[in-house]
């Protein structure tokens, strides 16, 4: 009856858990909760306003990856990290431990400046909004948020603190002796007595002027502000670092050509610290996958310097290979390099071939014409393998410092200034860049690798490069040093020392990583608390005069142009509001009131994430950037966790080499300064899977609404037509997002929740199948009939001692608190969920009235997973306390082994017998059981055996005579 005639079930039926009642249970417990405040995690000095008492339990600190608050709002593929992380920490709440679980939102940043400058509506209007509709969404599914300790970027108090850090980055300086940041003013000092030179003058500290040192401090500080190449992006009217841009040159955000542009910007000095991010990075608990990415993007390399005089400068190339110096037969610079302006002569030399002048009637026009060309290229187009290679010689001629050779210097774009020295030695035998630019250019090719694959060393004959480590070199000898006959790594070794003895080289470390691109042309960020003097020298505002607030514009929009016009540049929103940019301050440093003139440009968008762990833990602090004693005692140094940092952080791989590695810089020089005990932010990082969506296309290839699809003989039709299917991101735009709304509506919040966690591994993308929601809606209805009548809405479990309850069902009950225990601790929710619903399964076909103990712990155990009906029951069942406090059950040892295992008699590698046996079983009296079968027996005929493998308690195997 229940099935065909809903409404005769619900008057059979009144009490039934249907989504009515979920929605009811679910709003009434959520209430409670925000109201007792459950979920507040009481710090160490109990500091924070409405602090439950300090108990003395270990702290568990659990994090999600700050989410950015859309318009759009969530669709149900959103929330899986955040259920996971509530699964966890409600899991770690009932095992002892005192659980920060919050969440804030990262709110600075493009979308909103964009619908900002589409709307006319002030950016905090929009974002606080979103932020709000986001907090009900979230809120809808009963997340054990402590909202005391929530936040946004925004917020003038929190980017105070953003501000400030920037300006303890700026005072610094990285001391290679120490190996750590310190205060600029210790650098300071060491000029001014003389313990340290003054690098690049000959003049005392003291006689200095200010622009001076201000450039010099420059070249120290850990933030400064330099002209170098940048990533500029017209279409989007600013600059990005080289995280934002795409493999294919264009914008993370917008898909907008990008071009190398010299512009003044900000930038942070994370290459001091490429050693310590590698090395910190093996004590952490993070997917091998990321640790991987973020190597990588490191990219460390051992080699040589090696100085090539020319026109008295010299060119400085980082190469790995220093033993293969005597086959270099040309030199390669980025167009951009520095020194092609020095020394480009008028005229080309004597000599010079028609190949190398691209045409040009002097060296000038040749180079400008080129970097021309080259500008128009991103990084990526720039080093893609083309089979034509470009260039031009600059005119000028270096020396190859172990053979005195004379050897062209050419521009080049498969060479970069952002990579190494942005210049290279060409060794065409060894490299087939170099080779197909040696035989475009018609440039000797010397061998210095004994070839091992046959060719021989005429190098006229090859038709490619050959690169080896493990020949021998040879044709490299003068008449101080040979490297014939040696391998590759005895002639670096030996190369590297005579090029140090020499003094025009050394063995040196080369990374990757560039220094973080820290300027944004945008409104909606940070303001830098920078002024500039009439010299145009930076000034840090004193930490009195922070935050330093955005002021109020009517254009938000930074001027944009043709996306393909890369001969523009930057013009920022806060650079047209003049009164805010120029001011008369009084910066205490003994000068008085001046005139002064701000930084226009905003922090970027990964500012305010690089240190939200830090805020969790002491939002309300207006003094400090974080009590120490607090900071120790969620995020300080443990044996489990050598660096401290958050025991665990679930978020997306996408991030791997952006915020994650932003993070890490500035928690390490906020730990070399003595602000905080933890070198690293995130000691354990979960990346979560993604909940994808089944996309309909129609013939043109739009989609269609999914939920309008009719699907017939598994075939798929929208308003009659056949439609592909494919399977894809949900979203909006494809026209398949399926709001938390929705589903919660129509089964219940907590049935959302189990649904997500029960789809797969969290750690794996899964596709969403609304259809396949009502399984767990049908095992909460079943969890409520197994305890509540569902016809008087009366508890019908009975008070029965542990010994009168079957063994059958003491052993499911303890199985599954063992099996539940350990999955949830492994982040393993799916199989967790598989094995409640096991047990409860197992209690729905004993049927009758639960033992009290047994519902007891079966609410327990769901209590993680689906918080609202588990606190419904739990309160039926009599208990005056929250279960969310409660203790999860033990499993006695006794029940949550199997009574009996099968094993398996093979005999010559084939199954003769298969026996039920005691999991406790010794290896010798299996061995007994096993040879007394009477299958064995007769398959053995006799014969006698040579050799019994036990492997208790399910295997054995025989190894006849």
């Amino acid at each position: 009856m229940s099935e065909t005639n809903p409404a005769a079930a619900e008057v059979a039926a009144p009490h039934r858990y249907t989504a009515v009642m979920a929605a009811e249970i679910e709003a009434r417990w959520q209430d409670f909760w925000d109201a007792e405040g459950t979920y507040a995690a009481p710090n160490p000095k109990g500091d924070l306003e409405g602090d439950p008492t300090v108990v003395a339990r270990p702290e568990k600190f659990i994090m999600d990856m700050f989410p950015y608050p859309s318009g759009a709002g969530l669709h149900v593929g959103h929330p899986l990290g955040y259920i996971a992380t509530d699964v966890y920490a409600r899991f770690q709440r009932m095992t002892g431990h005192n659980v920060l679980h919050t969440l804030g939102f990262d709110a600075f940043g493009l979308p909103a400046e964009q619908y900002a400058v589409q709307t006319g509506t002030h950016p905090r209007v929009s974002t606080e909004a979103n932020i709000e509709n986001m907090k009900s969404q979230l809120r809808r599914l009963g997340l054990g948020h402590d909202k005391r300790r929530s936040f946004a970027t925004i917020d003038p108090d929190y980017y105070k603190w953003t501000q400030w850090i920037f300006l303890q980055i700026f005072n610094s300086w990285y001391d290679d002796e120490a190996d750590k940041a310190r205060p600029i003013a210790q650098l300071i000092a060491q000029f001014e007595s003389g313990e340290r030179a003054v690098p690049g003058h000959t003049r005392a500290w003291s006689e200095l002027t200010a622009i001076e040192r201000a450039d010099v401090l420059g070249e120290f500080r850990l933030a400064y502000a330099s002209d170098a190449p940048v990533n500029w992006c017209p279409g989007l009217g600013t600059v990005l670092a080289n995280e934002e841009v795409t493999a294919d040159g264009r914008s993370e955000r917008g898909n907008f050509p990008v071009f190398k542009a010299k512009l003044r910007q900000w930038n942070m000095r994370i290459t001091a610290y490429a050693d310590r991010l590698l090395d910190d990075l093996e004590a952490l608990d993070w997917p091998e996958a990321i640790k991987l990415q973020q190597r990588n993007w490191i990219g460390r390399s051992e080699g040589a310097r090696v100085d090539f005089p020319v026109d008295g400068e010299h060119i400085t190339v980082f190469t790995t290979r220093p033993d293969t110096l005597f086959g270099a037969s040309y030199m390669v610079l980025a167009p951009e390099h520095p020194l092609v302006d020095k020394f480009t002569p008028d005229t080309w030399p004597e000599g010079t071939h028609d190949v190398w002048t691209g045409g040009h009637p002097n060296p000038a026009e040749a180079v400008a014409a080129y970097r021309a060309q080259a500008g128009s290229k991103s990084d990526v187009e720039r080093q893609a393998e083309a089979k034509d290679k470009t260039g031009v010689f600059t005119g000028v001629y270096a020396t190859n410092p172990v053979n005195g050779e004379l050897i062209p210097v050419f521009i080049a774009d498969y060479v970069l200034m952002g990579y190494g020295t942005g210049a290279i030695m060409a060794v065409p035998a060894g490299d087939q860049r170099d080779f197909e630019f040696a035989r475009a250019f018609e440039l000797p090719i010397t061998c210095i690798v004994e070839p091992t694959d046959g060719r021989g060393t005429d190098t006229s004959t090859w038709e490619d490069a050959f690169g080896s480590y493990d020949a021998k070199i040879i044709n490299s000898a003068n008449d101080d040093i040979s490297l014939d006959g040696l391998p590759v790594a005895e002639a670096k070794a030996r190369i590297t020392e005579w090029l140090a003895r020499k003094g025009i080289g050394a063995g040196t470390v080369n990374f990757r990583l560039r220094d973080w691109l820290f300027s944004r042309q945008r409104y909606w960020g940070e303001p830098f608390p920078i002024v500039y003097d009439e010299d145009g020298v930076a000034h840090p505002l004193p930490e009195s005069m922070l935050p330093l607030e955005l002021p109020e514009v009517e254009d938000y929009s930074p001027r944009t142009f043709e996306p393909d016009d890369a001969d523009t540049s930057p013009e920022t929103p806060l650079s047209r509001n003049q009164d805010w940019v120029n001011v008369t301050l009084d910066l205490g440093d003994g000068r008085g009131a001046r005139a002064y003139r701000r930084e226009t440009n905003t922090m970027p968008n990964w500012a305010g994430s690089c240190w939200y762990e830090l805020r969790y833990l002491d939002p309300h602090n207006s003094e400090k950037l974080v009590d120490p004693e607090i900071e120790r005692y969620w995020m300080g140094p443990r044996e489990s966790r050598p660096h401290g940092g958050v025991d665990l952080y679930v978020g997306g791989a996408e991030h791997a080499v952006l915020h994650l590695l932003y993070a890490r810089f500035w928690s390490k020089v906020l730990y070399d300064l003595g602000h905080v005990s933890s070198a690293e932010p995130f000691h354990k990082l979960f990346n979560q899977g993604m909940i994808q969506a089944y996309v309909y296309r129609d013939s043109r290839g739009f989609p269609v609404p999914a939920d309008e699809i009719e699907e017939r003989d598994g075939a798929f039709f929208h308003a009659g037509e056949p439609v592909r299917r494919e399977l894809g991101k949900m979203g909006k735009s494809l026209k398949n997002a399926v709001t938390p709304e929705t589903i919660c509506a129509e089964y219940g919040a907590d049935t959302l929740r189990l649904y997500e966690m029960a789809m797969g591994p969290l750690d794996v993308s899964r596709p969403w199948d609304t259809r396949a929601v009502v399984g767990q809606y049908r095992l909460l209805q079943r969890l409520w009939r197994n305890i509540v009548d569902e016809a008087t809405g009366e508890v019908t479990v009975v008070d029965t001692e542990d010994a009168d309850i079957d063994a059958a069902t003491l052993r499911a009950l303890h199985k599954a608190i063992d099996g539940v225990r350990q999955d949830l601790e492994g982040l393993r929710f799916n199989t967790a969920i598989a094995k409640i619903t096991e047990l409860n399964n197992h209690l729905t076909k004993v049927g009758g009235a639960l033992p009290r103990t047994v519902a007891d712990d079966l609410v327990l155990l769901v209590a993680p997973l689906a918080p609202h009906i588990a606190e419904e029951l739990w309160r039926k069942l009599g208990h005056s306390d929250s279960v969310v406090h409660q203790d999860l059950p033990v499993a006695d040892p006794a029940y949550a082994v199997d009574e009996s295992v099968t094993c398996v008699v093979q005999i010559k590698g084939k199954v003769k017998a298969r026996l039920e046996v005691s999991p406790a079983i010794s290896d010798e009296e299996l061995e007994k059981v096993a040879l007394a079968d009477e299958g064995v027996v007769k398959a053995l005929g006799g014969a006698g055996i040579r050799k019994v493998i036990v492997r208790a308690p399910k295997l054995v195997n025989i190894v006849p005579a």
